[in-house]
């Protein structure tokens, strides 16, 4: 099977003489989304969580910022984080908890204690679990189209990677993620420089009159949740 043609672009040299290399296309969030994931985005990279050794964990902010998100709308939110993947099955199938299903199962190592062993779809048992293989894989954010059903491959509109530099997708997630989504055209990966966190918001939005209800709503409570306090509501 051929390679998939990389969205990239040679760019100009740099000063140690070495080219560099910038995105100019690929798969792009829509205005919508972007508004709400880059608030997550440009929050942590301003107010990290800190991990017990110092370091500054911009990614379990983003994170832990759209999962409160996801709770505060009843697990029925258009924006999943790390939803962990069964790669065994074909489409890869999203962990669920038992009880909601739009919910992404809580503990990884109760699921697999619990349900690895047991027969496969097709009759064959999968093979022994063994962390580092790739048996399952998480994204960062699955975005669905209907927020009342589990991100099942059918259900997914985007799959979304977000990294802080220097980290950066390697090849084995680009094709793990790509097959979660069902293609490369549903994959896209976000940046802080794609979010523009260092200039002010413009006073008037550019997001398509169709999304904002939906962007708005969304944006307004993960506000409340990067805050803490509550949203203002303008007076009529």
């Amino acid at each position: 099977m051929t390679e998939p043609t990389k969205p990239l672009a040679t760019g100009g040299m740099s000063s140690s003489g070495t080219t560099t290399v910038v995105k100019i296309n690929g798969p792009k969030l829509d205005a919508a989304d972007k508004k709400v994931l880059c608030s997550a985005v440009c929050h942590c990279k301003a107010v990290p969580n800190i991990g017990k050794d110092g370091r500054s964990l911009k990614q379990t902010c983003v994170s832990g910022q759209l999962r409160e998100l996801d709770e505060a709308l009843g697990h029925a939110g258009t924006y999943k984080p790390e939803v962990n993947y069964d790669m065994t099955k074909q489409p890869p199938a999203p962990i669920m908890d038992s009880d909601i299903d739009t919910k992404a199962h809580g503990w990884l190592p109760g699921w697999i204690n619990k349900y690895w062993d047991t027969i496969g779809e097709d009759g064959n048992p999968r093979p022994k679990y063994k962390s580092g293989r790739g048996y399952v894989r998480r994204p960062d954010v699955v975005i669905v189209k209907n927020p009342n059903l589990p991100p099942n491959q059918d259900n997914i509109k985007q799959v979304v990677e977000i990294k802080f530099p220097p980290d950066i997708m390697n090849d084995p997630q680009r094709e793990a993620y790509e097959t979660i989504a069902g293609g490369p055209q549903k994959l896209v990966e976000l940046e802080p420089d794609d979010c523009d966190c260092n200039k002010p918001e413009p006073s008037s939005s550019k997001i398509p009159v169709e999304h904002l209800g939906k962007a708005a709503a969304a944006a307004g409570i993960l506000y409340m949740i990067l805050t803490k306090r509550p949203m203002r509501v303008p007076a009529y």
